[in-house]
């Protein structure tokens, strides 16, 4: 029998939601395991660091300095993705992220986000989902 102290969890999750983690398993084809190891990964990078003064960066702006925070965001279906293509316009940029393998997403976005972004192929990126938008996002 498995302990806790080898590092196994167990715990029990409502009908609807357990429901809820099977579809998503199947949708994207990964273990509950998968999925569960990469939502406590995530927790790290939500989690903000009380010892530290400020988490706060500050990047210098031809026009002014800015602070970069972490953030949290309204949309409720993030994605990790890769970038499998970034095609660029002189205004618009297509940004193809493969969310798991053989689901895939597009977003429209400026060329001049693309381009403060650093999106290129084989990078990995955020696909927030709102509604019928796909917003890209990605970790420093």
């Amino acid at each position: 029998m498995p302990r806790k102290d080898q590092g196994w969890v167990t715990f029990q999750l409502p009908e609807t939601e357990r429901q809820t983690l099977e579809r998503y398993c199947q949708q994207t084809q990964r273990s509950k395991t998968d999925v569960l190891r990469q939502l406590v990964r995530t927790l790290d990078q939500e989690m903000p660091d009380l010892n530290a003064q400020s988490t706060a960066v500050k990047k210098q702006s031809p026009h002014r300095d800015l602070e970069i925070h972490a953030m949290r965001v309204s949309a409720r279906n993030v994605f990790a993705a890769i970038i499998k293509q970034v095609r660029l316009g002189s205004v618009n940029a297509e940004i193809l992220l493969e969310i798991a393998p053989g689901v895939e997403a597009v977003s429209v976005i400026t060329r001049s986000s693309a381009e403060v972004l650093q999106l290129k192929e084989g990078r990995q990126a955020y696909a927030l989902i709102k509604s019928s938008d796909v917003m890209v996002a990605v970790d420093d």
